[in-house]
């Protein structure tokens, strides 16, 4: 029996190595149209490859039903994801928030880990070939390649990502192909994109980080709210808390709906606690200058911006900031709208929120409930994770319950 994996990414690596442990004798094969395969994971993290979060659970996805996710992830936990890579001869090591990263800081030291287990086992990756049609045969699937070529397959598994950083391969190929064979489509937009900012405060900024803030209403109802590291940049904002706030700006924009993004530099604080704060450090220090004061809460540049933006001269004193002048400032640390026109888009994103519904898909095998021997692994679906090694382990999740029941089926 043979199975004909399209993509050789996270997912599809997966796949092709869960499917092979589990069934020796099946012939895998990945096909991908890149001449080098697995950029995505090559850059992503920063080059180091963010692999996976010490706890990882529904609630760290958006998307389809988080009751799917649920099944699916507890199928192969983070922590069995752990243990696997431990076997490929690539430890990890937790940093901040739960992220695990390989203990060398090189993604080419996950790669390098994937490609070896899957020569081992007898994986075939082939490269340079683009999958341009696919269709349901009688007996199984026919596969035609951008040289001419046509292949055929007991069991097709689609692992062709989304639409994001498309110069690594990713084009949205692979959502036809699950047209082709019967299954409907939520509309794709960016995920963990930069945000472009209107106007030039952030010009200024550029290359400054702190904790942050960032909500968005939509219709004036509080849709989310995300505390996390910010990155001013020239062109706006980036960090985890733009980057996880993305795409639900553009979900708010597909819908028509109107969204307004909100920063709060100072989280944790009230105005009342804020208040209280600077009159005890106006009775201790009547003479120190308004920005030098809020400098000892935010960078320096930042307390600057945020002073000149009130229409406060940067020479006065706490002792001559007017009530009015205090309240306005407190309210702008806690409450600045941003004008956010757009995000940068696909070339930029981490990943893909939209794609094939979840309910079209058997939690339990990750075969598709409307094509018989189709399995859809990875970011093709409609799931999206949170920064921090989530989508990478939902690729290793969903690659492992496909596996399985790939192996499964060639034994039946």
């Amino acid at each position: 029996m043979k199975a004909i994996i399209i993509g050789a990414g996270a997912a599809g690596l997966a796949t092709a190595i869960f499917a092979k442990r589990a069934a020796s004798h099946l012939d895998v094969r990945c096909v991908d149209g890149a001449a080098r395969i697995g950029a995505k994971i090559l850059v992503s993290g920063g080059s180091r490859c963010n692999v996976t979060n010490r706890v990882v659970t529904e609630r760290d996805f958006w998307g389809g039903s988080s009751r799917v996710v649920r099944n699916v992830l507890r199928a192969f936990p983070a922590e069995q994801a752990a243990a696997f890579f431990a076997g490929l001869g690539v430890t990890l090591h937790e940093e901040a928030g739960g992220k695990l990263f390989p203990d060398t800081n090189r993604s080419r030291t996950v790669l390098d880990g994937l490609l070896a287990e899957a020569h081992r086992l007898g994986v075939s990756i082939e490269t340079g070939r683009r999958v341009i049609a696919v269709d349901r045969e009688r007996d199984g699937f026919r596969i035609d390649t951008s040289n001419g070529s046509r292949i055929a397959a007991d069991i097709l598994v689609l692992a062709t990502g989304g639409r994001s950083l498309p110069k690594t391969g990713s084009d949205g190929l692979g959502y036809e192909f699950a047209r082709t064979l019967g299954h409907g489509f939520v509309e794709t937009t960016p995920a963990l994109a930069p945000l472009m900012l209107e106007g030039d405060r952030h010009i200024a900024l550029a290359g400054v980080s702190h904790d942050a803030v960032l909500s968005m209403r939509v219709n004036g109802a509080l849709k989310v709210r995300i505390e996390a590291s910010m990155l001013w940049t020239h062109f706006g904002i980036s960090g985890p808390a733009a980057l996880n706030l993305s795409r639900h700006w553009h979900r708010a924009q597909l819908a028509g709906h109107d969204a307004d993004v909100r920063l709060n530099i100072c989280p944790g604080e009230t105005f009342e606690s804020l208040e209280a704060w600077w009159l005890a450090q106006e009775r201790a220090r009547p003479k120190a200058l308004v920005t030098t004061m809020l400098a000892t809460r935010v960078p320096a540049s930042v307390a600057g911006a945020w002073v000149a933006a009130s229409g406060i001269d940067p020479d006065t004193t706490l002792a001559h900031l007017s009530k009015t002048d205090r309240r306005r400032v407190i309210h702008a640390l806690l409450d600045t709208p941003l004008n956010v026109p757009d995000s940068r888009g696909y070339s930029y994103a981490e990943v893909t929120a939209g794609g094939i519904p979840l309910d079209q898909i058997n939690p339990a095998t990750m075969e598709s409930q409307m094509c018989p021997g189709l399995f859809l692994v990875g970011e093709i679906l409609d799931v999206d994770g949170r920064l921090g090694g989530f989508n990478f382990q939902w690729a290793w999740s969903s690659g492992w319950v496909a596996g399985q029941a790939i192996a499964k089926a060639s034994r039946g």
